[in-house]
């Protein structure tokens, strides 16, 4: 499957404006694209300000999109409903079909915690017979969370990962890749916001750890490649999830 990676700059709780550039940017040819964590405004601690209403505009551009192209369309949004807010990421296939991602670990750092309400539910979603489990930003940095149990096959991490702390981005993906056996994609934004600075970094790597992308600190689409035939028989050769610890 082709995954196309969309690293965009983010307009400042600017949806419309964001829906327009990305709308530029998503050609046919993919069976998935992958946007960035907050992707219709930008990474923000005022949710009573910029989040939309579950079902809002943002998810009805993932699902026209989708449509559009005949491949899924994943990214997160700030999303309000039920007397709070999440940091929620959609999985949209071409049919209108929705999977739901909660952000399990919010950023405390930054007061996430203070905002958003966290989702405890661990999501896995099959499409085009593979298996993708689904991350956001500081899930990352927390193995046992995304440790793979046989489950799935591509750990997908969307992100407003800021360029102080890129080095560690750059370490987390190949250790996940690494020690799950698995393909990571991973779309950071690039630009600024009122707090920071973001410098890319968007990445597919390998099951091995390699890296598939050039590393880019501008707007642009990256393109990977996941080889299900090749990852079922790195697996069947060297079985390491099989030798996992049972925690």
């Amino acid at each position: 499957m082709k995954v196309d990676i969309l690293q965009t700059d983010i307009s400042w709780a600017s949806p419309e404006k964001n829906m327009e550039s990305l709308a530029g940017m998503l050609h046919p040819g993919a069976g998935l694209y992958l946007l960035p964590e907050m992707w219709s405004t930008g990474f923000s601690m005022t949710p009573e300000a910029h989040a939309e209403k579950g079902g809002g505009a943002a998810l009805s551009f993932m699902k026209e999109q989708a449509a559009r192209l005949n491949g899924a369309v994943a990214g997160s949004v700030a999303v309000s409903g039920n007397g709070d807010f999440r940091n929620r990421f959609y999985f949209v296939e071409p049919d209108g079909s929705v999977f739901i991602y909660d952000k399990h670990h919010l950023f405390t750092y930054s007061g996430e915690d203070r905002h958003y309400r966290a989702g405890n539910e661990k999501v896995v979603v099959e499409w085009q017979g593979i298996r993708f489990r689904l991350a956001v930003c500081y899930d990352l940095r927390f193995p046992v969370w995304l440790r793979n149990r046989g489950d799935y096959d591509v750990l997908l991490c969307v992100a407003s990962w800021p360029e102080s702390r890129l080095d560690a981005w750059k370490t987390l993906l190949k250790a996940r890749a690494i020690e799950n056996q698995c393909y990571v994609m991973a779309c950071n934004r690039t630009g600024d916001d009122p707090s920071c600075h973001y410098a890319g970094g968007s990445a597919a790597i390998d099951p091995y750890g390699r890296e598939m992308t050039a590393w880019s600190d501008v707007e642009q689409v990256f393109e990977a490649e996941i080889d299900m035939n090749s990852l079922v028989e790195f697996r069947k050769k060297f079985p390491v999830l099989h030798d996992a610890d049972e925690i």
